[in-house]
């Protein structure tokens, strides 16, 4: 049949068949729209894909433009990344949970770290007073981090670590704790998060300006291309813009925004784009609506292939090719009927798995109401295999791929995308566009959006604001002693008493004298780890030199 034909039997279709149908039975809603506020059309057939060109917009996987894939096997080869991310308390309660999560089949950590530590805060600081081990663990100097990774063979794991403005002291404490291992750097496997533009925009755990934040991440680039080549670098993070209330469009538009911004510092900074780029990787949200979800992953990858071939100039396949980690929507969570939540997880896990995600982490039950518990870590983490091992869906490469609506939506994600990007670039780039209020602007107006439809019930969330019962009180939920604090002072006392003070002035003056320059600062932040000085300590020469954020009004 030929595109006219079918046009032509289309719209005899509509007009006839379905709207007779529609005259009878109202639909749901006046206008089905995505969270983008896109039009979702009642049927999608060959006519809404005809722009499409399969080996242009397509490809096939672990080629350009890598939309079905940046494996050429994908799932088939091997599995995903399970990676549960987890951290509380104190160094040795966290690592309790890590040797739990790892013979539970988890295959790669994820480091949560508690308020102070993502502030540059010492856990005897009078701003950590009441925060210490609460949402993570507390890291104060080298020999938590000892604790921590205490009987974990760190040549055999994958470490992700969600930190940012510290980034480079925590990345030095991992090398070094490695190095009293016995394992060198150039075997080290893992990612930190390093995205301090997102912390701008949408997260809040920053500490310096942009300018000497980003000369610290392309310090990171520079000396982890040389010496750390299996590392992650940065982390461009889509998950927390998504969590603050952007849309799905929004999520991927400002994270490769940033992306840009990164990608144009490395540059000015005089690296070579595919000496770095390869180890660029991303971390995206996966929300309720599986089908845009998916297709919000492949559009992604195909323009992020695309904006590293055609606006920097990539030889690299590796520097095109968008890697990303999936954590599932911790914002969709409710306090309310949490056993729900276990369904809301399992279809945002088949979501980012059907997307072609490279690692995952499934979020608990009860993360509404407290940290999670071993119980409901457990079943996260069952989710994540039930997916893998029963569904079928990690048999092949792809699998929603020549959907028309999944094809269509795809291309309509990435169209929508660029209008933004294109739209920040007049701006003058990502960090022109925070520093207007602009991202955050759109954030929060997306997220009074979502909020509305939750009011007036336009969006229903079960047991929210629809099908609600009468509930008792959660029971055993995970609660960290308040006495953590105390524990992480005394440690601090200890450790001060005892380290040699003359060689942690030495390493801090010679950070100092560095940062007033334009050194690489790894080298100096690695001597001050090595000596014992403090995250609270490190940060408080940096804060020295290039003063502290402060956010301007939206």
């Amino acid at each position: 049949m030929s595109q006219d034909e079918l046009r032509k039997e289309f719209s005899r279709w509509k007009s006839g068949t379905y709207e007779k149908a529609r005259s009878r039975f109202a639909e749901r809603k006046e206008r089905f729209e995505g969270s983008s506020g896109r039009e979702i059309e009642p049927l999608y057939t060959p006519l809404h894909t005809e722009q499409i060109d399969y080996l242009r917009d397509l490809g096939f996987p672990g080629e350009y433009p890598y939309t079905r894939g940046v494996q050429p096997t994908m799932y088939r080869g091997r599995l995903w990344t399970m990676r549960q991310y987890a951290g509380f308390g104190t160094a040795e309660e966290s690592n309790a949970r890590y040797k739990y999560l790892l013979g539970q089949g988890q295959t790669g950590l994820s480091v949560a770290f508690d308020l102070p530590t993502q502030i540059g805060y010492d856990s005897d600081h009078e701003l950590a007073e009441g925060e210490v081990g609460k949402v993570g663990v507390a890291i104060d100097s080298l020999l938590d981090m000892e604790t921590l990774f205490d009987g974990i063979p760190l040549e055999k794991v994958s470490t992700s670590m969600t930190i940012n403005a510290p980034a480079a002291i925590l990345l030095a404490m991992y090398i070094v704790v490695a190095e009293k291992q016995g394992v060198s750097p150039d075997k080290l496997n893992g990612t930190i998060q390093n995205d301090i533009l997102k912390e701008y925009a949408a997260r809040g755990t920053y500490i310096f300006p942009p300018k000497p934040s980003m000369r610290l991440i392309t310090n990171i680039f520079e000396y982890c291309s040389a010496n750390v080549p299996r590392w992650n670098t940065i982390s461009i993070s889509g998950y927390h813009i998504r969590e603050a209330g952007a849309t799905a469009v929004q999520e991927v538009a400002f994270t490769l925004a940033d992306g840009i911004a990164y990608v144009e510092a490395a540059i000015k900074a005089g690296l070579n784009v595919d000496d770095f780029a390869p180890r660029l990787s991303f971390f995206f949200n996966s929300h309720n609506d599986i089908l845009e979800e998916v297709a919000k992953f492949r559009a992604a990858r195909r323009l992020w292939a695309r904006i590293m071939k055609d606006r920097f100039g990539a030889k690299d396949r590796k520097s095109m090719q968008l890697r990303f980690h999936t954590q599932t929507a911790g914002s969709t969570l409710t306090a309310q009927q949490p056993d729900n939540n276990i369904v809301r997880v399992t279809l945002q896990a088949l979501a980012a798995v059907l997307g072609g995600t490279q690692s995952l982490h499934t979020n608990s039950r009860d993360e509404a109401l407290a940290l999670p518990s071993e119980d409901s870590v457990r079943i996260a983490l069952r989710t994540q295999q039930i997916i893998a091992y029963e569904s079928g869906v990690a048999d092949t490469i792809d699998p929603l791929a020549g959907s028309y609506y999944i094809e269509a939506l795809t291309d309509g994600i990435e169209k929508a995308v660029m209008e933004y990007i294109e739209k920040i670039d007049e701006m003058g780039g990502a960090v022109s566009a925070i520093e207007r209020g602009y991202i955050q602007k759109e954030i929060e107006d997306s997220a009074y959006r979502y909020q509305m439809e939750i009011e007036s019930k336009e969006r229903i969330i079960v047991g929210l604001n629809e099908f609600t019962t009468e509930e008792e009180p959660p029971k055993d939920l995970l609660k960290v002693d308040p006495a953590v604090g105390e524990r992480q002072k005394a440690k601090l006392l200890e450790l001060r008493a005892t380290r040699d003070g003359s060689r942690v002035e030495a390493s801090l003056g010679a950070l100092r004298k560095a940062a007033e320059g334009d050194a690489n600062l790894m080298p100096f932040i690695l001597d001050a780890v090595r000596a014992y000085a403090t995250l609270g300590e490190i940060c408080g020469v940096l804060r020295a030199v290039f003063g502290e954020y402060k956010p301007s009004g939206v």
